[in-house]
């Protein structure tokens, strides 16, 4: 539980005195279950990669040892929460309760088409975006979405996420005031990155009003 609460606070410095090398396997960890169980989306992602990225510019942490971990971890929860969803989240979804499916067909045939159609550009941008990353792959599963398609775009979206912010954290590290306020620089990455939720609820209500 101590370990949890560290890695939530995203403190870092603990973490390298507490566990010396094994950091690269703890936020291995963290990327692989934040991205692969579709139950815990909560973990830090975003600011995880930042954080992680400033330390390496530090000199805590081997940068393309650190993003090459991520990557690999990144493109395997989305790999397995895609298997996951396609192989017991479909057979879920077509249970049947008092003679009626949990799911209606139409809807699953929705999700397969809304794949078909645009699962690309969602498997790349849900990379940017808490709690949707996490449950991106999965539907990709239960939508039955190409697997070769998936694991293309998976792989091109979760580099593009992984060095983006990794790399962000890195070249910004040199600016004091980010080394000096971390926890307020995790803050602004989070609420940046659920902004274009924000944004699309309000934009439904104001159309519906």
């Amino acid at each position: 539980m101590e370990l949890f609460r560290h890695i939530l606070d995203l403190d870092f410095e603990w973490l390298i005195n507490t566990y010396q090398t094994y950091i690269y396997l703890i936020l291995f960890l963290v990327i692989f279950i934040e991205t692969g169980i579709v139950a815990m989306p909560f973990l830090p992602g975003d600011s995880l990669l930042f954080t992680a990225g400033l330390f390496a510019r530090l000199g805590y942490l081997n940068i393309s040892l650190l993003v090459l971990l991520l990557f690999f971890a990144a493109v395997l929860g989305d790999n397995s929460n895609y298997w996951i969803g396609r192989t017991f989240g479909l057979k879920v979804m077509k249970i049947k309760f008092r003679g009626k499916f949990i799911v209606k067909q139409k809807y699953l045939d929705k999700t397969h088409s809304f794949y078909e159609k645009h699962g690309t550009k969602t498997i790349i941008m849900a990379r940017f975006v808490p709690i949707v990353r996490t449950f991106a792959p999965f539907v990709a599963g239960i939508a039955e979405m190409k697997y070769r398609r998936f694991l293309s775009f998976d792989i091109f979206g979760g580099a593009l996420w992984i060095c983006t912010l990794t790399f962000a954290g890195y070249f910004l590290g040199t600016i004091s005031w980010i080394k000096a306020n971390i926890e307020l620089v995790a803050i602004g990455i989070v609420i940046i990155s659920i902004l274009p939720i924000v944004l699309t609820v309000v934009k439904n209500k104001l159309k519906k009003n």
